[in-house]
């Protein structure tokens, strides 16, 4: 069965699958041709305000993961983007790629969860 993965983009051992930079800036050092992007989803990235309040400050963890649930729920780009990501995981795994340093406490994290709940919703 295919899975949602979220991986950092500076690791050096990467698995396989569709790659989809989840950031709304680019990563810094990293080469567009070396990034090796199937796609970059900058528009369901937090907002400039939610990303500067956040810090990726663990503390402010809770909070941002709300803040971005709600953003995402308003989104006009989420609905289609989920029925996409359904398609792409009929064909392999998807790979939400991310920049910040805290692989537990980012984005892409909740990009996954919000993703996989409202994936489990479509028939």
């Amino acid at each position: 069965m295919s899975t949602i993965k979220t991986v950092r983009i500076y690791a050096k051992d990467q698995p396989a699958g569709y790659r989809i930079l989840v950031d709304r800036l680019w990563p810094r050092g990293i080469k567009k041709e070396a990034a090796n992007l199937d796609e970059w989803k900058k528009e369901l990235a937090p907002s400039r305000d939610l990303r500067t309040w956040f810090k990726h400050d663990p503390a402010r963890y809770t909070d941002f993961r709300q803040d971005y649930l709600e953003e995402l729920a308003d989104n006009p780009e989420w609905p289609p983007f989920v029925e996409h990501l359904q398609e792409l995981l009929q064909k392999g795994d998807v790979l939400f790629l991310y920049g910040a340093k805290d692989e537990e406490h980012n984005q892409a994290v909740v990009l996954k969860e919000a993703a996989e709940e409202a994936l489990a919703k479509l028939p």
